[in-house]
Order: structure tokens, then C-alpha cells, then sequence
């Protein structure tokens, strides 16, 4: 894969199908997903437990693995936690099988580095469905290695074992469900599980994610005019990914560990962090300064610094906080 810091001297492929480039490992994982949730319209295979697991496991693997971990944590680090705990929330993380940490974060970090350019792997810009999903399908996004904006994650040996291994974590939870489904309520009750508590539940996650690269980029209202790209925030898709969706707050200050910046921005992921660190497990939790949020009036934001909103891992002018929730 090209190395992120060499320029490409012609503009990247983005967009549609590059048949000769798909990786059928990705496409046969995540369509099996999508084939066996069909399976919920079998008579007989819904269950009340399959449902509630799947449900709860949706804010385990999204919530906490995905949103607070992959991202909030590991990607930008709006708050620090002890180190035995990163790996408890990083093995959520692996659940939602969206790929290793080290992978996801480095991309993430281009994302914004390029956001809604050339080089921007997830771009609308490029089709919405490229932006959705199209482009995890491919074995190579021309310019992006992911591990090349990764690399502080790759010299810790317990992330880097993590990133190899992400869909062992996955393939245990099926396994041990199955027989556990079986041996109470025989075949119908152990593929329920799997068909609720895994497939339609993993799937679920997928789209709330890719919701926020094509959705979050296309439909909703900016508190920041002028970070430079076309994020959004939308409410559908912040409820959908547990406060993920106020995305333009979050391309104005990326290393906030708040992303709803107003009273009615609901972000449950933030009150996780708040949580945490009641109870000790997160602590220098960053915010914006009170003059960089959106004001009570509904007038525009100031300005993010550009180095703020460009840069893969910006030393953003912030503050860190007792984990006071914000308010406009």
C-alpha cells in the first residue's frame, strides 16, 4: 500500500467498483452478515433473548468499543484510562468486527487529515454509497494505509496483537452462544441468538458507523461553517451511533471527548466517559475552551484554527476537564 507521507502524483481512484481490487475475505464477512439476518423472517427464529442481548451488545461493541474506544480513545485521545482497561475496551471494539484498531484509527486519522478531498478514503464527494460502504470492500483505498497513521498504536504490543487477531473475539462470542443457545433451548434457540444477538446486531453497528461517513457529510445543519470540509451534525444519525452524528462539532474539535457541544446534542457516549471517570477509569477527559463552543443564541461558532481540523492528530488548543458536561 502506498505510504501515506509520499504524494501520488495523479488523483486517486475513488468511487464505484474497482473489480480487480475487491477483497473477497471483507465481502464475504459482511455479506454473510446481511445473509444470515435474513433469517429473522424464518418462522420461529425470533427470540425475546436474542433480541435484548442483541440490543445490549449493540451498545457494547458501538457505544463502548467503536464510539468511546476506537475512536474518542484510541484515535484521538480526548481522555486517558489505565492501560488494562484500554484492552478490556478494545476487545469491545474488535466485536463490532469493523476491522483491527490500528487499521480503523489510521484511517479515521486520514479521513480527517483529507477530509472531503482527493485523498479523503470515505468521501461523498466520491458517491454516497462509496462513502457508506463501497470502499471497505476493496483491498486497497489508493494513498491510505492505515497503519502508516498509526504507528504510536503499533508500538504497543498488546494493540498490535489486538489489530491481528481483531475477528477472534467475534468467532468466540458466536461459538460459546450457539452452544449455550442449544444446550437450553435446543437448534431454533441457538441460531435464534445468532441471527439476533450477532448478525442483525452486528450489521446494525456497521451502518451506524458508515451513517457517519456518507450521512454526516451530506444531510444536516454546521454549529462550524469553516473547518474546511461538509460535516454535519444529524440527530438520526447521532442517536443511531451513540452521539457520533453531531459530526461537524467533532471535525471543529476533534480531540474533544464531547461531540453534542448544545443542551440537546445528546451524546451518551460523553456520559459514559463522565461516568468512567467517577468511578476512576478516565481522567484527563478534554473539552473545548467555553470560547471555542456554539453559543446559546444559535450564531455560528468561531473559527477552528486550520492546524485543528487538518492535522492526523491535532495538539488542538484545549483544555482538559473534571468532566463537567457542556452547555449551550
Amino acid at each position: 500500500m502506498t505510504d501515506t507521507n509520499t504524494a501520488i502524483p495523479h488523483k486517486p481512484h475513488r468511487g464505484g467498483i474497482q473489480w480487480n481490487n475487491l477483497n473477497w475475505s471483507v465481502i464475504i464477512g459482511i455479506g454473510g452478515m446481511h445473509i444470515i439476518a435474513l433469517g429473522a423472517f424464518i418462522p420461529g427464529t425470533f427470540s425475546w433473548s436474542g433480541l435484548l442481548m442483541g440490543l445490549f451488545l449493540s451498545w457494547v461493541t458501538a457505544g463502548v468499543g467503536i464510539t468511546l474506544c476506537y475512536h474518542r480513545l484510541l484515535t484521538h485521545r480526548s481522555f486517558k484510562t489505565p492501560k488494562w482497561f484500554e484492552y478490556f475496551l478494545t476487545t469491545c471494539g474488535c466485536l463490532a468486527w469493523q476491522g483491527g484498531p490500528v487499521t480503523w484509527v489510521g484511517v479515521h486519522r486520514l479521513h480527517h487529515k483529507h477530509s472531503d478531498t482527493d485523498m479523503d478514503p470515505h468521501s461523498p464527494n466520491h458517491g454516497f454509497t462509496w462513502a457508506h460502504m463501497l470502499w471497505t470492500l476493496h483491498d486497497k483505498v489508493e494513498g491510505i494505509n492505515g497503519h502508516d497513521a498509526a504507528k504510536d498504536l503499533l508500538r504497543d504490543n498488546g494493540l498490535r496483537l489486538l489489530d491481528k487477531y481483531f475477528w477472534v473475539p467475534q468467532l468466540i462470542l458466536s461459538i460459546g452462544l450457539l452452544g449455550v443457545g442449544y444446550a437450553i433451548g435446543g437448534w431454533q434457540l441457538g441460531l435464534s441468538w445468532i441471527i439476533w444477538t450477532v448478525a442483525i446486531r452486528t450489521i446494525f453497528v456497521y451502518h451506524g458507523t458508515w451513517f457517519v461517513n456518507s450521512a454526516a457529510h451530506t444531510w444536516g445543519y454546521q454549529n462550524y461553517e469553516e473547518t474546511g470540509e461538509k460535516s454535519t451534525n444529524l440527530w438520526w444519525v447521532a442517536l443511531w451511533s451513540f452521539g457520533e452524528g453531531w459530526h461537524n462539532n467533532h471535525h471543529a474539535h476533534p480531540r474533544s471527548a464531547a461531540h453534542g457541544l448544545r443542551w440537546y446534542e445528546l451524546d451518551p457516549t460523553y456520559w459514559a466517559i463522565v461516568v468512567l471517570s467517577w468511578v476512576g477509569l478516565a481522567h484527563t477527559i478534554v473539552l473545548p475552551r467555553p470560547d471555542q463552543m456554539p453559543d446559546a443564541t444559535g450564531n455560528k461558532a468561531p473559527k477552528p484554527a486550520a492546524s485543528t481540523t487538518t492535522a492526523i492528530d491535532p495538539p488542538e488548543n484545549i483544555t482538559t476537564s473534571s468532566a463537567t458536561p457542556p452547555a449551550a
